[in-house]
């Protein structure tokens, strides 16, 4: 065998295992892609409106100074473990801004991106299981009453918001995975079965 009949018989093999999308599923495939980016740019938007808006709360509430501090230290931590992961996001949001989708290897590869992005997504939110605790903890210590809570109170109190809180965040967070982003995947989704048969 010589090297042409070996470059001939690779790119048959490739072309056989990577079959190329047509125009026509690529125009489909587009569509989505531009509605999950354009539900990034709102989410990263109202996350940021919303850190600000607490951070001026704060400012303006008036409160003891520990009680202030505490939360102002927490929202600071909150904004570093939400920098940490909206990183990840626009990661994303850069490979799905100027995708490369010829072959049905591609899009299998961004199908694998956005499960791995949902993953990141509900651990973003369950990453603030923590925050809930000290801003109950923060809140049951710094906030002076008449009588003050048992100990006993203050567990059950503490023990039933961090449980509810969990369930509520994992939640909260697969609901608004799929309602901004999970209907769009679907569809590509549904586009790479077609291209499968």
């Amino acid at each position: 065998m010589n090297i042409d009949d070996l470059k001939n018989t690779w790119n048959d093999d490739v072309s056989c295992d990577t079959p190329e999308i047509s125009i026509e599923h690529t125009n489909k495939i587009h569509l989505p892609l531009e509605k999950v980016r354009k539900n990034m740019r709102i989410e990263f938007w109202y996350t940021l409106v919303v850190f600000v808006l607490a951070f001026v709360l704060m400012l303006m509430v008036k409160a003891p100074f520990r009680f202030k501090f505490y939360i102002v230290v927490l929202l600071a931590s909150m904004v570093l473990v939400t920098s940490f992961f909206f990183s990840r996001f626009f990661k994303l949001y850069q490979e799905i801004s100027t995708p490369v989708l010829t072959t049905y290897d591609s899009l299998k590869d961004l199908m694998q991106q956005f499960h791995l992005n949902k993953q990141y997504y509900l651990s973003f939110y369950l990453s603030f299981v923590p925050f809930l605790v000290c801003e109950i903890i923060i809140v049951l210590e710094c906030i002076p009453r008449k009588v003050p809570l048992s100990d006993v109170r203050i567990a059950v109190v503490l023990l039933s918001s961090v449980f509810f809180g969990l369930i509520l965040l994992y939640f909260a967070g697969n609901l608004w995975f799929k309602r901004f982003y999970g209907k769009h995947i679907d569809k590509i989704e549904n586009l790479l079965h077609e291209l499968k048969k």
